[in-house]
Parts: C-alpha cells; structure tokens; sequence
C-alpha cells in the first residue's frame, strides 16, 4: 500500500467521522425540534378539544337552557342544603303538581303539564328515536356509495376500492318539542339537500313508527319542519251543536256572519266558517255527516235568520233532507226545473245588488234590505250530471255564475256531493273553499282538496263509518290539512230551529212547495212558511 491510498483511506475515515459528527447533532436537534412540535401539538389540540367542549356545553346550555338550569338548580341544592332537604322538596313538588292536575286538569296542562310532557317525550323518546324513524324511513343521506378505482397495466386488469374510511349517514337532528292536548310538535332541522317535501311522502311511515293514527309535516322555516303527531284523537265523540234555548234574545245583528261557529278541531279549538262569501263545496260519501255540516251553522245564525239579515234557499234533489226543515227556506226545490227558478231568482237579486251598488262600494252591506243570501244545494251532483243535458248544462252555467260574481254581493254557495269528480261537478274548481268528509277512494281526496292534500295528511278515506262529521280542511290560508268534526244536529233541534226562525206552524195552514206561481224575476217565487 503506496503513501497516497493510505492518504486517501485517512482523509476519508476523517471525512466519514466529520458526516457522522454532523449527523449527530442534526439528529438531535430535529429530536429537540420534533419534541417542540409535538408538545405544541399536544398543547394546541388539548387547547383545541378545551374550547371544542366549552363551545358544545354553552352551544347545549343555551339549546337545552330549561334542563341546564335545573340541573344547575339541583346541583346546588344538593351542595348547600344536602339531599335530605332537596328529596323532600321534589316529594312537595312532585304533591302539588299531581293534586293540581287531579283537581284542574286544564289548568294544570295549560301552564305547567304541557311543558313537563314536552320534556319528558324530547329525551325518551324523540331526540334518542326519531333519527332513526326518519333514517328507517329513507330521509337520512346515505354515505355508502364507494368509489371504485380501475386501473388497466398491459398485462393485467385490477380493481380496487378506495379504503377510506365511510362516514355514517347524516340524519336530522331534533331542535325542539312542544307537546299540547292531543299533538306532539317535533321541530327538525333539514339536511343541505333535504326540502319539506320529502317528509311529505313519508306521514304513514312515521305515524306507523310511533304508533299513532295520524301524522302530519308542517314547514316553518326553509330550514325547519315541525312532524306532528297526534297522540288523542279530540274528535271521538259528537260535537253537540248550540242550544237554541240559550239565542232566544240574541238580536240578529249580534251574529258574527264572518265567524260561524261549526263545530271543533282536531287540536281541540272551536271550528268557525265564513258565510259571506264563502263559497264551499262539501264532498262526502253517505252518511258521512254531510248534514251536520249543513245544519250546525244554520243553527249557529238562527237569530239572524229570524231577524231577516240571512235568507235561505234550499236545492234538494232527494226531497228528504231539507224537507225536514222547510219553512226554513225562503225558496225551496226538488226538481230541475225548481232548482232553476230558485237560481234564476238569485241571479236576479245579485243583478239587481250590482245596478245599485255599482261604483260606489266594493262589498254589499247585509241589512234587512240586502239580506246574505245562502244557498243549502244538497247533492248537487244529481243535477249536474245525472239529469238531462239541457237541465245540467242550464244549473252549471247558474251555479257558476253566482260562483264567480255572488262573493261581493252578498250571496253565498254550498254545495254538497259524494262523487268530487270533474264529470259528476264541472263546477268545482269554482268552490274556494273545500271540506273532504269520509270518502270510498284515496283519489276523492286529491279531487275534493287538491293533489298534495293526501301526502300531507288528510287520509279522508281512512275515517270510520262511526265518525260522521269528521273531515278535513285544505288551502284557503291553510298550508297544512286541518281535521274537524261538525256540530251534531238532532232531529228535533232542527224542528225546534224551524219554531225558532218562523214561530209555530197554524194547524190550519199547509206548507206549499216552492214554486207556486212565477211571480218574482225569472219567473219564480219566493217560498216560505205558509
């Protein structure tokens, strides 16, 4: 070994050692550097998790402030009194609250129950149950869609899946309860790519999930929907209708013809109708209460009947049901050619409103000039369809034309009919305002209350022989469908009705169909009481 490769073997080793001097103490300085980063990676995600928490516990303070306070309030109690004294408070408590339900159960539930079962229900049952009702249902977004990588060689074909993790499925969260009488009202917040209208579709499957007849989504903000279930069904019994004992001295003028009452709602409230100007068609099959929604309001304006500011004309194909109450009906018929002197007589009443009132008010006063004229057309399909065709087409051109101009003139249309086809009533989109009674077919719902209603709730066809009365309310300022029971009106209340508009009937005297003879405009008359 010559002088210059042992010289070449030292310069290196000295080189060698100089690289691995360096090495070393890089290596410790990234280890104190890599110490440095991972303590302030400790310190930054424990100050991370700290303010992730305060920020969940003030998020879940201020969304849930009634139990945190009370949590609050008991963890105190229990540090300054002890428990001795807190078990005895909530033993008082817990007392009072069932002696006053037990004694007052309105009161009871209107200021404190209502409140306590909301959340009760919140925490047992909707905030741990509803997230998957509504996954079960299909209204939750589902992450399980994996994306598949191909890659081709020249040699082989291989396939891949992408082993990231899957998120769960995202799904609404609950934001509020609020429990009254008969309905739970669960406020849901909607998912980005969720609309109200999917929770439309999926009613029966959450009244089926919660075990309840009937439920129903309202939208309250773009956001929000409100599931309401019905946990009582207010509407089991009869609705008794006024007492006419109690109206003797009720002037007419005290009646409120823009609030009638009719009967109750399904949330427990009194049902109010507007008679001027509210024209309304009433689909039911029979015996679905048809007539109970036809007399109680009848009942409810009796005094203004008497006293003249309410004229009533009936339109009876059957010749059964008004005829019950005849010498109610200042015109009255049975026939075609009846129906059309009474529509003929209207036409000219509203022709001769709207000479007079002309450019000089938008909306005829009532007064026992002007009377509301309202017209009881029961079974209107029998002469719109199942009758001649000079007749139908004469009747649907009269009743479409009070329809159309009779809201501002003081004449108002009710139209009762079991089949809400377009065949059986031309007319029907014509009815602003639409009640849906027990009918045979899902299909009479949409017809009668228009296409959303059935989605929405009113499963009119799913209401038992035994509820007559009972149906629903849809459009005309009503987003959601609305479920009422009309006042009952036994048979003697409606003779009792006929004394009390018209006094009793002279034994002497006989009660005439109408007409007798033309004398009145369109040749016809005005019947009555004989």
């Amino acid at each position: 070994m010559d002088l210059s490769m042992i010289t070449a073997v030292i310069v290196g080793a000295g080189g060698l050692g100089v690289l691995v001097w360096v090495l070393a103490k890089a290596g410790r300085a990234l280890i104190k550097i890599a110490e440095a980063l991972a303590a302030a990676a400790v310190v930054f995600l424990t100050v991370w998790l700290m303010i992730k928490a305060v920020a969940w516990t003030l998020r879940q303070t201020l969304t849930h402030w009634r139990t945190s306070l009370t949590m609050v309030a008991l963890g105190a109690w229990w540090h300054w009194w002890g428990p001795t004294s807190l078990a005895i408070t909530i033993t008082v408590v817990a007392g009072v609250l069932v002696g006053w339900r037990l004694l007052d159960l309105a009161s009871f539930d209107a200021w404190a129950g209502r409140h306590l079962r909301a959340w009760w229900l919140r925490w047992t049952i909707y905030a741990p149950k509803l997230p998957y009702w509504l996954h079960a249902c299909g209204l939750g977004i589902k992450h399980d869609t994996v994306p598949v990588l191909l890659a081709v060689t020249p040699l082989a074909r291989a396939f891949a899946r992408n082993r990231r993790a899957v998120p769960a499925a995202q799904l609404p969260t609950v934001v509020g309860v609020r429990s009254g009488a008969s309905w739970d009202l669960v406020r849901v917040r909607l998912l980005p790519g969720q609309k109200p209208e999917d929770f439309d579709e999926a009613t029966r499957a959450l009244a089926c999930a919660r075990g309840v007849t009937r439920c129903q989504v309202r939208e309250v903000s773009p956001n929000v929907v409100s599931i309401d279930f019905q946990r009582r069904n207010l509407l089991a019994d009869p609705v008794p209708c006024l007492n006419l004992a109690t109206m003797t001295k009720v002037p007419g003028t005290a009646v409120d013809l823009r609030k009638v009452w009719s009967g109750r709602t399904e949330y427990g409230h009194d049902w109010y109708i507007l008679l001027i100007g509210g024209h309304t068609l009433i689909v039911g099959a029979t015996g679905a209460g048809k007539n109970s929604v036809m007399w109680c309001p009848l009942v409810t304006i009796a005094p203004a009947i008497r006293d003249g500011l309410v004229r009533v004309s009936g339109i009876d194909p059957k010749g059964m049901e008004l005829a019950y109450g005849r010498r109610i009906f200042a015109r009255y018929a049975v026939t075609g050619t009846d129906a059309l002197a009474v529509l003929d007589d209207l036409i000219a009443t509203m022709q001769a409103r709207k000479a007079t009132f002309a450019g000089q008010l938008r909306t005829v006063p009532i007064s026992l000039e002007h009377p509301l004229e309202l017209l009881e057309f029961d079974e209107i399909g029998a002469l719109t369809k199942y009758t001649d065709r000079k007749t139908r087409d004469a009747i649907t051109e009269r009743v479409a034309l009070l329809t159309t101009q009779g809201r501002a003139l003081g004449i108002t249309v009710r139209g009762y009919v079991q089949e809400p086809t377009k065949d059986t009533i031309p007319v029907r989109d014509l009815f602003p305002r639409r009640i849906c009674l027990r009918v045979s077919a899902k299909s009479h719902v949409g017809m009668a209350l228009g296409d959303q209603a059935y989605d929405r709730g009113a499963w009119a066809n799913r209401i038992t022989e035994t509820e007559a009365g009972v149906g629903y309310l849809f459009g005309e300022s009503l987003r959601e469908p609305l479920r009422i029971r009309a006042g009952w009106v036994p048979d003697h209340t409606i003779k009792h009705l006929e004394t009390f508009v018209t006094g009793p009937t002279p034994h002497h005297t006989a009660v005439l169909p109408f007409p007798t003879k033309p004398t009145g405009p369109g040749g016809s008359t005005h019947g009555g009481a004989a």
